[in-house]
C-alpha cells in the first residue's frame, strides 16, 4: 500500500524547508500556508521516494528529500505520466496537472542531480487542490487514474 512519508513547507522563496508530521491542505493556501500554495497548477508538489532515490543514485548524491523542495513525499506510487490523475490522501484530493521540472536550485546542489531528475518523472508532479483535507505522515495514498 502506498503511504505519505513526508510533509514539508517553506515560508518564502529560498527559505529552508520545514518538515511537518501533519498539515491542513486547503484550496486557498495549499499545504499549511506554503509559500507556493496559492491556487494554480503548481499549488502542491509531490515527489515519489523511489524517484528521488533513483535520482540520488544516478547523480552519486545522498540527499534528504527536502532538498528537492517538494511539499509531499509518497512511497509506493509510480507518478510517471500521471497528468490528469487524482492523488487521494484521506479526504484530500489533488489533481496532478503536470510533471515538476527541476529548477535552478537543483543545478546549484548538483548539475548531475538536475540531469537525473529530468528522467522518468523523478522530479515529481505538480498538483492543484480539488478537495481540502488534513493529512499526516503515514496516511495511505491512492492514485486514481482518469477514465
Amino acid at each position: 500500500m502506498a503511504r505519505l512519508m513526508g510533509i514539508a513547507t517553506r515560508e518564502k522563496k529560498r527559505a529552508p524547508m520545514v518538515a511537518l508530521e501533519r498539515a491542513a491542505v486547503t484550496r486557498e493556501n495549499g499545504v499549511a500556508d506554503d509559500f507556493r500554495g496559492k491556487p494554480g497548477k503548481r499549488q502542491v508538489t509531490v515527489l515519489s521516494k523511489e524517484g528521488w532515490a533513483a535520482a540520488c543514485l544516478a547523480s552519486g548524491a545522498a540527499l534528504d528529500w527536502t532538498v528537492r523542495r517538494a511539499n509531499l513525499l509518497v512511497e509506493g506510487l509510480d507518478l510517471r505520466k500521471s497528468t490528469g490523475c487524482i492523488l487521494a490522501i484521506g479526504d484530500l484530493r489533488l489533481l496532478i496537472t503536470r510533471e515538476t521540472d527541476p529548477c535552478e536550485r537543483m543545478a546549484e546542489v548538483s548539475p548531475a542531480l538536475e540531469r537525473a531528475l529530468l528522467e522518468e518523472w523523478r522530479g515529481g508532479v505538480c498538483c492543484r487542490v480539488l478537495e481540502a483535507g488534513k493529512i499526516a505522515v503515514g496516511d495511505p495514498v491512492e492514485l486514481i487514474h482518469a477514465d
